[in-house]
This record gives structure tokens, C-alpha cells and sequence, in this order.
């Protein structure tokens, strides 16, 4: 085999299969490990890290595992709360009735349960799709909406649903900085964007692609939607277990099952869709669009009427973040179903050309 790529010779198959096949491409994701890993830390503040850097990380991780199902494999869910709130509570239960429980063997073991409780949902996929789908993901919210406030042993007995983590240490190491928490979670995130990213590009993630894009057409050719839509439920509701895991290990500390409302369901939709379906990158920009457009306009609506003369409300900003979430998703969904997805893949074909010209 030879050929060239963006000016790129391949001569074997292994070059070819790289995660990233792309000289450029290498040396963009290095220098985002480098600023992640080494200039953030030195430069950000603590209110940096707890309002934006660790929310936008662990959405992001949470946005991975729902667009390996809605993206890749084309399974709509609006579940994806109950998922992250069955990883935030089994893990909870893990580590404090288990004397001497690592916290990561925790966090990985509520993402188990979550993979566990995400196949038994995943199962009206065999029959149904679409908006049935939909609603048939739904009923995994009110139901662990429903666990979580009456069995009181899901709590450790706590009446309200409240439960709390304190002293969270990592093979000895403390995580009560905010620093500390923020590279935890960067190093977890990493790890499973590659695990991911290498997963969609084999033959589970066609499959999965194959199942998106016409699964009669894929069971004809020989693929097995039973195993094909189950294991992208399991992939999909074990990242967003983990993600649930710590949201409330790291980022609350202490929470409630409200914490994992439909509401958290459809952020996560969201983010899959503005992002880009079916693009592991798309996850990233959709987590960062969701975390920082909020705090943007609650600081330029303000600023642009007082240019004007007059004041602007709270609750009018936030009724404006509504009102351009929801012209964003149907701008998305009608009009550019790839999402800010393509704006980057765009701006890669571009800068690729530069010290490789065709």
C-alpha cells in the first residue's frame, strides 16, 4: 500500500490506523496536553477551576458517552441523567460500605452499576426507535428519580436523598484543591476520549455507524443489531456512569437525586447536538459551549444595555440563554446537523494544507 493523504505518504497499514493519522493533527492534540497539563495549572484561579475547567471536564466526559450512543449509533436517549445518577450513588455505596475502597476502583465500579442499569433500558431498543426510544430512556429517569428518594439504603438512610464525600485521596494523594481535583479529572477524561476515540474508529464503532445509518441494511450484511445497539448502550452508560461519579464526587461533594434531573438529560442532548453528532471532538466544544455561554451573557447583557441606558434582570438572562439555546439546537438540527464539529474539520482541511500543499 502506498498513497498520500493530505501530502502524507502511507506505506503500511499500521501508519493508516493511528488514532490520529495526521502529522497535524499529532501535534494539535500534544499541544493541548501540554496547555492542559502544564500552563493551566500555573495560570488559572480557583474560581477558574471550580465555576469552568471542572464542569466543562466532566460534561465534556458525560458528552463522549452520550454521543457514542446518539452520534455513532444513532440510539436517541433522554436517560442519560438516571445514568450519571446510578454512577454518582453505586460509587457513593462503594466507597463508604466497602472499608478501604481506592477511590478510582469506586468511581470505575459506579460506572459498572451504570453500565449495568443502562443494557436493562437499552433492551426496547431491540424493538423500538425514535421518539419510542426516546421515551422508553425517559422511564429510566423518573425510575431512578423515584429509587434514589424512596429507598433509603440507595441514601446510606438519609431521609432527603442527600449524601456527602469528604477526604477523597488518590493512591495518597489529597484531591481538596481545586487543582488537584481539576487534574484528576483531566487525566480521566483523557484517557477515556483515547479509549473512545480508538473504540469508533475499529469495527464495534462501524457497526455501530452501520446500525445509525440503515440497521436493516446492517443485519442483512451480517451484523447483529442486538449486539451492535446493547454494547453502545453499555459503552455510552458506563462513560456517563464515571461522569456521574464525579460530578458529585468532585465537583458537588454533597448532593441530592435533583442534581440528576431531566434536566442534566437534556443539557447533555444538547451539548451532543451542538457540538456535532457522531464526533468525538464535537463532545468537547459542545461541554465548553454549554458551561461558558451561561456566564457569558450574564456578564454581556448586562454590559450592552447599560450602553443603552437601562437595566437588564436576572431572570431576562437567563430567559435570553433559553431563547439562544434553543435557536441554536434547531439551527443544528435543520440546518447543520454536524454542529461546531464542522467548523473544526474545516479549519483542519485548511490548516493542513500548509506545510504539506498537495
Amino acid at each position: 500500500m502506498f498513497y498520500r493523504e493530505n501530502g502524507q505518504f502511507k506505506t503500511t497499514y499500521r501508519a493508516d490506523q493511528q488514532i490520529f493519522p495526521i502529522l497535524q493533527d499529532r501535534m494539535a492534540i500534544v499541544a493541548l496536553l501540554l496547555v492542559g497539563f502544564a500552563l493551566v495549572p500555573m495560570l488559572a484561579s480557583d474560581y477558574l477551576f471550580r465555576a469552568i475547567l471542572i464542569p466543562f471536564l466532566i460534561f465534556s466526559l458525560a458528552a463522549v458517552g452520550v454521543n457514542i450512543l446518539v452520534g455513532f449509533c444513532g440510539q436517541i436517549s433522554l436517560g442519560s441523567g438516571a445514568f450519571m445518577a446510578v454512577g454518582a450513588y453505586a460509587a457513593y455505596n462503594f466507597f463508604v460500605r466497602i472499608e478501604g475502597m481506592p477511590l478510582l476502583v469506586a468511581l470505575l465500579l459506579g460506572g459498572v452499576s451504570s453500565m449495568l442499569f443502562g443494557m436493562v433500558f437499552g433492551l426496547p431498543s431491540l424493538r423500538v426507535k425514535g421518539l419510542y426510544l426516546a421515551v422508553a430512556t425517559l422511564a429510566a429517569q423518573f425510575f431512578a428519580d423515584w429509587m434514589f428518594l424512596r429507598i433509603q439504603w440507595f441514601t446510606n438512610n438519609s431521609p432527603s436523598g442527600s449524601v456527602s464525600v469528604s477526604n477523597l485521596q488518590v493512591f495518597g494523594l489529597s484531591l481538596e484543591s481545586p487543582m488537584a481535583k481539576y487534574l484528576f479529572c483531566l487525566t480521566l477524561l483523557v484517557l477515556i476520549a483515547l479509549l473512545a476515540k480508538n473504540l469508533v474508529r475499529g469495527a464495534v464503532g462501524r457497526e455501530w455507524m452501520a446500525i445509525r445509518d440503515m440497521d436493516v441494511a446492517a443485519a442483512v450484511i451480517g451484523i447483529r443489531p442486538m449486539y451492535a445497539k446493547l454494547s453502545a448502550f453499555a459503552v455510552s452508560s458506563f462513560i456517563v456512569g464515571v461522569a456521574g461519579a464525579l460530578w458529585g464526587f468532585i465537583y458537588l461533594g454533597a448532593w441530592e437525586p435533583a442534581a440528576f434531573s431531566v434536566d442534566q438529560s437534556f443539557r447533555l442532548l444538547f451539548m451532543v447536538i451542538i457540538g456535532g453528532m457522531g464526533s468525538i471532538m464535537g463532545s468537547f466544544f459542545g461541554a465548553a459551549f454549554i458551561v461558558v455561554l451561561p456566564i457569558f451573557l450574564s456578564q454581556f447583557l448586562p454590559a450592552l444595555a447599560g450602553l443603552f441606558g437601562f437595566e437588564i434582570s436576572t431572570a431576562a438572562v437567563s430567559h435570553a440563554e433559553l431563547m439562544v439555546f434553543g435557536g441554536l439546537i434547531v439551527w443544528f438540527l435543520i440546518v447543520e446537523p454536524h454542529g461546531l464539529a464542522k467548523l473544526w474539520s474545516i479549519g483542519k482541511q485548511k490548516l493542513r494544507l500548509w506545510p504539506f500543499p498537495h
